[in-house]
């Protein structure tokens, strides 16, 4: 018999740990939902994966989405952190760019993640240009850091304002730092963003900083946790860009996880629809705590060179866009002083966990009006945390704090917070496609997480979406993207000279060493590739102008010339803008190179039912359910077990481990042969 050969993905969320197992060996997939675990999610990680796995030494890659970074910088719980920095140059992480927490007010405050004690100074100068004015003293740089850790601070960064173009002071600060620094928690800005505009630098390295002994301390657990159940193979981690890269990388760079675990999810969308025959999605990732929205037009998921993790907390680094606002099934609903009914952004979590749950919270949420309204089975609840979930004090709790102080029936006061929640949803929904241009009846809506798939049709009547993809496993597909994810690793580096000024065949020999050296990060993960990809980009602009744009360009092995250069930029802005600016100089800002390990493809055809059966043969019977103020006995169903092209008209309620489907009135639903379920308007 063939012993198994796993490759599992593990998404980490706030309240639920997902894992997908596949076993390359047989072709075969199993899935599995667990509570996460607050304090140390490592140890969920390696239980969940227990449940399905009978021998760690069969796993050949673990591949993870986690949110132990983006937690840390949300909740400010991150190391201390001290700064070195240029004279004159230690309140550049407050001043920021001199926005404001209220964009249409005066008010609001900012505390940056280093407070100024811990921000201290050096005499180093080097100009724009690149010339050291003045050279750093190392016995200066020690007796700071000496003073710094003295103070309790666990990490360092290292930032000297003109670093990018020449990082020779900072290169010896940093080699000071080290040997007299208690760990190796030290970080080099021009390591981490060798690019112009020292605020976006210094912001991103800070926070590389404050994570690095939060997320080392995590991953170390985490391969400590899995060793001692026998797993030997390769742990991979999910970038925030979409790709994975090796452990060693990943505590080296923890800013580049600040939002791992909903990229993971995007590209497990882009694969699925892709698949499919949907190359323009809106991803919709419901979770416990938030509402994950990201469009993915012709079959690429958007990148943004840089995200605002919270007010001032500004990560450079490419991103899948990713818009989240707090709308999760735990999402508490309230009644403010106002008498307005108000819903998250404070969530319940997993512990305790919405009413239903019975662990302690009174306060109901989203979870507790879908069961309410007879959406979610009580004695079906995923995540096999409970055996049942408690009805009755759901509707205890929104009769007390929402339908009496609002004068409305119980139904009434829980239909309210599902419309409200949608209505939040809609919103981001809007706002990454109607407000960027794109007519969102060309882009179906892809739910997934664990309630992302009971929203679905209010969705799609009310942003007016031309219909729905339903993933084969919703709960879990983020671990899947995981499991699909390529390796990528992204570089970037300064130019900032006039085109006319350039040795166009020396930018093009020092951006092709700087893929190879990117590359090399690639070849120390010891994992096989189908191939690897090079793309290479210019930030670009015209003279006077103040924003670039992005402009591909192929470095061919004869060498790169100034008028390819020329000719791109042109055929960009001409893109973009429609014209072109005659008799005005070209300025090249910076290179960007991705390099990208591609990993062998998963067929999706693997998620197709075998043995399906007729839609009616997979009904469980029917159950009431209020929607649009009506009652209805909607049919409920087995969703797994149906076959390919079974059709299900709404209301409907389609049932499996890890999510439940909300078919509307109105809407319908087919079975694809990947096992998705396409939903569209009844015509």
């Amino acid at each position: 018999m063939t012993r198994p050969a796993y490759v599992i993905g593990v998404d980490v969320g706030g309240t639920f740990t997902d894992i997908f197992v596949l076993d390359e060996a047989s072709g075969t997939v199993v899935t599995t939902k667990i509570p996460s675990t607050r304090g140390d999610q490592s140890k969920g990680f390696v239980e969940g994966i227990a449940r399905k796995v009978a021998d760690f030494a069969d796993i050949r890659t673990v591949v993870h989405g986690t949110t132990v970074g983006t937690n840390a910088l949300l909740e400010r719980k991150g190391a201390r952190t001290g700064i070195i920095t240029t004279e004159g140059f230690r309140d550049v992480l407050e001043m920021r760019r001199r926005d404001r927490p209220t964009t249409w007010g005066l008010k609001g405050s900012f505390t940056p993640v280093v407070e100024r004690p811990d921000r201290v100074e050096v005499g180093e100068r080097v100009l724009a240009d690149g010339s050291v004015l003045r050279v750093v003293e190392a016995d200066e740089v020690k007796a700071q850091a000496r003073a710094l850790a003295e103070a309790g601070c666990e990490a360092v960064c290292v930032f000297f304002i003109n670093g990018y173009a020449n990082n020779d002071n900072e290169r010896i600060a940093v080699e000071a730092v080290r040997s007299v620094w208690p760990n190796a928690y030290v970080t080099a800005a021009t390591e981490i963003l060798p690019e112009i505009r020292e605020f976006e630098r210094l912001s991103t390295a800070t926070l590389n900083a404050y994570l690095q002994p939060v997320v080392s301390s995590y991953l170390d657990r985490l391969e400590t946790g899995l060793a001692d159940k026998g797993f030997a193979g390769d742990i991979l981690i999910v970038q925030s860009n979409g790709g994975v890269m090796s452990v060693e990388t990943a505590k080296r760079y923890p800013v580049r996880t600040a939002l791992s675990g909903p990229a993971a999810g995007v590209i497990a969308a882009t694969a699925i629809a892709g698949a499919a025959g949907f190359p323009n999605i809106i991803t919709c990732d419901m979770g416990g705590t938030s509402f994950d929205v990201s469009l993915v037009a012709g079959g690429e998921a958007a990148l943004a060179a840089q995200t605002a993790i919270d007010f001032g907390m500004v990560v450079r680094t490419p991103m899948i866009e990713i818009t989240t606002i707090g709308a999760g099934g735990g999402s508490i609903a309230a009644v403010d002083r106002s008498g307005l009914l108000q819903v998250g952004p404070e969530s319940a979590g997993s512990d305790p966990g919405p009413v239903c749950y019975g662990l302690g919270n009174t306060r109901p949420t989203v979870t507790d009006a879908n069961l309410v309204l007879g959406r979610i089975n009580p004695d079906r609840p995923i995540g096999g945390k409970l055996a049942r979930l408690d009805v009755e004090a759901a509707r205890q709790a929104i009769k007390t704090h929402i339908a009496e102080p609002l004068g409305l029936g119980v139904e009434e006061a829980a239909e309210a917070i599902l419309k409200l929640a949608n209505a939040k949803m809609a919103g981001a929904i809007r706002l990454v496609s109607i407000e960027k241009g794109h007519d969102p009846a060309k882009f179906a809506a892809m739910p997934f997480g664990g309630g992302g798939a009971l929203h679905t049709g209010a969705l799609i009547k009310e942003v007016g979406l031309g219909s729905a993809l339903v993933p084969r496993f919703p709960g879990v597909t983020s671990a899947l993207g995981c499991v699909v994810a390529d390796m990528r690793h992204d570089r970037v580096q300064t130019v900032n000279r006039l085109l006319d000024q350039i040795d166009a065949a020396t930018l093009g020999a020092d951006i092709a060493a700087a893929a190879d050296e990117t590359q090399a990060l690639l070849e120390t993960a010891g994992v096989a590739f189908a191939g690897i990809d090079r793309l290479v980009e210019l930030d670009m602009l015209y003279l006077g102008q103040t924003h670039t744009v992005t402009v591909p360009i192929e470095v061919p092995a004869s060498g790169l010339t100034r008028e390819a250069i020329r000719a791109a930029f042109e055929a960009a802005y001409r893109a973009a803008y429609g014209r072109l600016l005659d008799n005005i100089p070209m300025r090249v800002m910076n290179y960007r190179i991705a390099v990208i390990g591609r990993r062998p493809s998963l067929d999706m055809r693997l998620f197709a039912p075998v043995d399906g059966k007729p839609a009616e043969a997979c009904r469980l019977g029917t159950r009431t359910v209020h929607a649009d103020g009506r009652t209805h006995e909607a049919g409920v169903y087995e969703r797994l077990d149906l076959e390919v092209g079974a059709v299900i008209a709404g209301p409907a309620l389609l049932e499996q481990p890890d999510t439940t489907i909300f078919v509307d009135p109105g809407l319908t639903a087919r079975v694809d042969a990947f096992g998705n379920l396409v939903i569209t308007p009844v015509a």
